[in-house]
C-alpha cells in the first residue's frame, strides 16, 4: 500500500490506496501531528511508501519524515504540479453538489473545506501512473 502526503505549514492531507487504486483512507490532520499519525497508519495498513509532493515545504518534511518515522518507509518525491486545481474538481466527483448548489457551474464553485486529503489521493495516482 501507498500513503499519499501533502504537506502543509498548519495541515497535512493524507491518503493511502493499495496498488490497485483502491482507495483505504483519506484525511486532513494539523500538521504537528503527521508523524505519529503516518507511525500509526504503518501499524494498521502494510505501507510501503509514502508518495510525497516536491513543492512548498517538501524538503524540511522530507527530513522531519525521515527522523521521526519508526518503519522504514520509503519517500518518494512526486511533481504536484496543479494537484490543488485537480483535486478541487476531484472534490465534485466524490462529494456532488446538492440542491442549488447543483445549478452553479463547476468552475465557480469552492468546495466547503479543504483538499489536502485529495491532493494526497492524487500524487498517489500519479506515482501509480
Amino acid at each position: 500500500m501507498y500513503l499519499g502526503f501533502d504537506p502543509g505549514k498548519d495541515k497535512c492531507g493524507l491518503a493511502i490506496m493499495t496498488p490497485n487504486n483502491h482507495l483505504e483512507y483519506h484525511q486532513i490532520i494539523p500538521s504537528e501531528q503527521a508523524i505519529s499519525t503516518i507511525n500509526k497508519l504503518s501499524q494498521q495498513y502494510p505501507i510501503t511508501k509514502i508518495i510525497m509532493g516536491n513543492q512548498t515545504t517538501s524538503k524540511t518534511w522530507k527530513q522531519k519524515l525521515e527522523n521521526g518515522l519508526t518503519s522504514d518507509l520509503s519517500i518518494i518525491m512526486i511533481n504536484e504540479k496543479n494537484s490543488t486545481l485537480e483535486a478541487r474538481d476531484r472534490y465534485w466527483l466524490m462529494y456532488p453538489p446538492q440542491g442549488l448548489q447543483r445549478l452553479i457551474p463547476q468552475g465557480m464553485r469552492t468546495p466547503p473545506r479543504s483538499v489536502d486529503d485529495i491532493v494526497a489521493i492524487i500524487l498517489i495516482e500519479r506515482y501509480l501512473q
